[in-house]
């Protein structure tokens, strides 16, 4: 049996052939992967997937104007090139557009687990199945579940002699769960994901049963400024759209408050932000981006001062200046655009929830993504959210809504002594912030 890394090579071959005949500036994207999927409602398994893709995306330069066209069928290569040459016709000139230069490539440890190479739906069905039951053991209703795994090889080669292949791994499970006590009924989520099959099914259970238990019987909080702690979910939801500032198209068409901030403060002094796609066992590592560009280390903030945006290669050549690597697409089927990697939020120094003698922790917000990406205000709704009294959980708390611009909120946060955890591409602790309004409701 042919190995699939070696099969990717011999159509990248196959299809360099084709392009070379057609077009000098060229880029092929050739990935293929494996993917379980599994979801449950309630405690019953109601969706299964294995899937099996395999794709080859093809782009190319002439007279300054890009184009694009991809294929699932390997038979359909010299069709493909030819309308991606086609395909030149449909756009404008734009001395932006280019492709990666070769560089120094370097290896990025644990980002694959060969035991995915033995895992089948069978194991992963009882994966699932023992998260449910740990969950029904400890009195919880399960309202959904889930599990994925995956396998990703990729190759992108072009006409500066670029060639690079990465190959990844990547786990998650996820589990909501609701509680009936003391005539209340109270809901809980969490998930986990790893590069690795090392997942803990069982402190997952624990711990989302934990705050559902632990969300029962709550109490109404009077209307005003407190000092929030922001669990990690409620503190990825909110940094989601901070992040989009840092876009560099975003930059570039002024839709970001930061156009303008370039070695100014813009958080706290004791925060600084790294984009890092090389970090080992990161969820968002890999040795390139979609485009070939060698993956690096770039300090969007530095001790609370803007050092840079994330640019591809095009919004990169707009904005003279180089690519920090963040150009990645989807799959074969999408073009590359402005994304983040691993993004760490490293605070100097951190603060214990024991110094808090009045605030709220929140677990999660609902309605993140209806904050204003340009403004950064936003209202949602706290999650899971308890009241914080000299140092202490002292109670859950009744629905209630935190507004406040995250901005503005970065400025004056503070890191929690927690553990770091990967959310999506977030690393980082609890976060503290001050003075934030909450509207507490009966």
């Amino acid at each position: 049996m042919i190995r699939a890394d070696k099969m990717i090579y011999e159509m990248a071959e196959k299809c360099e052939k084709e392009v070379k005949k057609i077009c000098d500036d060229y880029e092929v994207y050739i990935s293929s992967g494996k993917t379980i999927e599994l979801d449950s409602k309630n405690d019953e398994l109601n969706f299964a997937k294995e899937e099996i893709t395999q794709g080859i995306g093809i782009r190319v330069l002439k007279d300054n104007k890009m184009g694009f066209a991809f294929t699932s069928d390997m038979n359909k290569i010299n069709q493909t090139a030819l309308q991606a040459l086609e395909n030149t016709k449909l756009n404008n000139p734009d001395e932006n557009y280019a492709f990666s230069q070769k560089e120094k490539v370097n290896d990025i440890d644990k980002l694959y687990d060969k035991k995915f190479e033995n895992l089948d739906l069978d194991e992963s069905i009882d994966f699932l199945n023992n998260i449910i039951t740990k969950a029904n053991e400890t009195q919880c209703d399960v309202t959904s579940a889930g599990f994925s795994a995956s396998r990703g090889e990729s190759l992108i080669l072009n006409s500066n002699g670029v060639s690079i292949a990465n190959k990844s791994t990547g786990f998650g499970a996820g589990l909501s769960v609701n509680i009936e006590a003391k005539e209340n009924v109270a809901t809980a989520y969490d998930s986990i994901s790893s590069r690795f099959y090392d997942l803990d099914g069982d402190k997952l259970a624990e711990d989302v049963c934990k705050l559902a238990m632990d969300s029962v019987d709550t109490k109404a909080i009077e209307t005003k400024d407190y000092d929030v702690v922001l669990d990690y979910y409620a503190a990825t939801g909110l940094l989601s759209t901070f992040l989009e500032a840092f876009n560099g198209e975003n930059v570039q068409r002024q839709r970001s408050i930061l156009h303008d901030k370039m070695n100014s403060e813009i958080v706290s002094p004791n925060l600084s932000i790294t984009n890092d796609a090389t970090l080992e066992k990161g969820m968002y590592s890999t040795k390139c981006d979609g485009e070939g560009t060698v993956s690096k280390k770039t300090k969007l903030v530095e001790n609370g001062v803007l050092k840079s945006f994330m640019y591809d290669i095009y919004t990169a050549n707009k904005g003279n200046t180089t690519s920090t690597g963040n150009g990645y697409r989807n799959s074969y089927l999408s073009t590359p655009s402005v994304s983040p990697s691993n993004i760490i939020l490293d605070f100097d120094e951190k603060i214990g929830t024991d110094e808090i003698s009045e605030g709220v922790l929140t677990t999660s917000v609902l309605g993140a993504h209806t904050a204003n990406p340009i403004s950064g205000d936003f209202s949602v709704e706290a999650s899971n959210a308890f009241k914080i009294e000299n140092g202490e959980i002292s109670y859950p708390i009744n629905k209630a809504m935190i507004s406040g611009n995250i901005f503005e909120i970065m400025k004056k946060c503070e890191g929690v002594k927690s553990e770091i955890k990967q959310y999506g591409p977030f690393i980082l602790p609890k976060i503290l912030v001050h003075n934030l309004r909450v509207v507490g409701q009966h």
